[in-house]
């Protein structure tokens, strides 16, 4: 056995994955998945990114086999968590062959996954609701019994490893690098007769701060796809974007989620600053808001629901004076808590109002946040991990809601 192979052996995390409750609620034999570098539970599952489509099959007594194009399998052999052995290329099953014979690359395709299967002894399967509706239905023709169901691999993929937890880091140690200089710029701006700040003789636009935030980010090599910086009345808008100027005695909200151009991991965080003076009615909802986040952080630990760390953000904001989403309120805390983050930047567990109960290794955030049309919005978020005795704060940098030239 290759060097590779052991380190392969050693590492491998998905194939001792128990999916067979899963497999076994739903009636099938095995798990498909097909789809590209976008599809996390496909990353999750191989370790390995393509840009063209490739399978992966898992099945119920943790048998697998990653399926790929002939181009791609050198890299595969060395990247991917997959075993040598159970890996295999189109050519294997003679999809070119068929592609020519049947005047049609996709039921080549079909027929190539069909003898796959049949090579394990798999007449069942299961699918994720995306999966293509051509294959989902020529299977089925070619005698495949396919069956649509939730991935058997949400509830593994809520539960991070150590591994995990330090991609989740890095890419929050770089969210945080890029926050700081974002705030940075606005710190040092100042004001014009307008309101407008100004910084390096220029307006200081929420564009010009994206690409500060993106410049940090890139040399940390992480992507931001959606990065928010909204001001004034605009964040009131959760996800609202300012691209013009930005103003002096405004709320101006920074929302910072960062995805790993190498590990896939995603980091999370939300500041609200304002250069210069806040009005009263700013502050008042600033410190709701961090007391509630404070109070979120403190009520996640292991054994708590999620609906109880929710709960506990609602009531400190209603006993505050302010409406929250559970009363069904449009303006106010009009969204939950948090949620799970991972390889994607929204996963299960949702900190709402549900009985999932944290465990170790649960990675949330907690990102409470107030909202009104006619003032802007406030919100601050911090990613968690739940650890055996509590929890512990990917974030370390201050929460300072006004701010000036230091």
């Amino acid at each position: 056995m290759t060097n590779i192979e052991n380190t392969k052996k050693q590492n491998s995390k998905t194939a001792s994955a128990d999916i067979s409750k899963s497999l076994k609620d739903a009636g099938v034999q095995a798990y498909l998945i097909h789809g590209d570098m976008h599809n996390s539970d496909l990353y999750y599952t191989t370790n390995f990114l393509a840009s063209d489509p490739f399978s992966y099959m898992l099945t119920a007594d943790s048998d697998e086999v990653l399926l790929i194009s002939d181009m791609e399998k050198g890299r595969a052999e060395i990247e991917s968590r997959v075993l040598n052995d159970k890996i295999k290329t189109t050519s294997d099953y003679k999809y070119r062959e068929l592609a020519k014979e049947k005047k049609d690359a996709s039921l080549a395709y079909v027929l190539v996954l069909k003898e796959m299967m049949t090579e394990k002894n798999i007449k069942s399967v299961g699918v994720s609701y995306e999966f293509p509706a051509y294959y989902y239905d020529k299977l089925k023709t070619e005698g495949i019994e396919i069956v649509l169901m939730k991935s058997p691999f949400t509830k593994s993929r809520m539960i991070k490893n150590e591994d995990e937890i330090e991609k989740i880091a890095a890419s929050q140690k770089a969210a945080e690098d890029a926050m700081a200089a974002a705030i940075s710029m606005i710190q040092k701006s100042a004001a014009n007769e307008k309101g407008e700040l100004i910084f390096g003789g220029e307006i200081l636009t929420g564009k010009a701060v994206l690409l500060e935030i993106s410049r940090v980010l890139l040399e940390h090599g992480c992507a931001d796809d959606e990065t928010i910086v909204s001001c004034g009345k605009g964040s009131a808008d959760p996800h609202g974007k300012t691209y013009g100027a930005l103003y002096a005695d405004e709320p101006i909200v920074i929302d910072i989620f960062p995805q790993s151009k190498y590990t896939r991991y995603f980091g999370d965080m939300t500041r609200t600053v304002v250069k210069g003076k806040a009005s009263d009615e700013l502050k008042k909802m600033y410190e709701a808001v961090k007391g509630a986040q404070e109070i979120g952080v403190n009520s996640a630990k292991p054994g708590a629901t999620c609906a109880e760390v929710h709960n506990a953000v609602c009531d400190y904001l209603e006993n505050a004076g302010y409406d929250t989403y559970r009363s069904g309120a449009k303006a106010g805390f009009i969204h939950t808590t948090g949620h799970g983050v991972g390889i994607d930047i929204h996963e299960m567990p949702s900190v709402s109002d549900n009985e999932h109960i944290l465990e170790p290794g649960n990675v949330i955030t907690i990102e409470p946040g107030l909202y009104y049309p006619e003032i802007g919005g406030i919100r601050i978020e911090d990613t968690i991990v739940i650890t055996k005795d509590g929890c512990r704060n990917l974030n370390i940098m201050e929460k300072k809601f006004e701010i000036d030239e230091r």
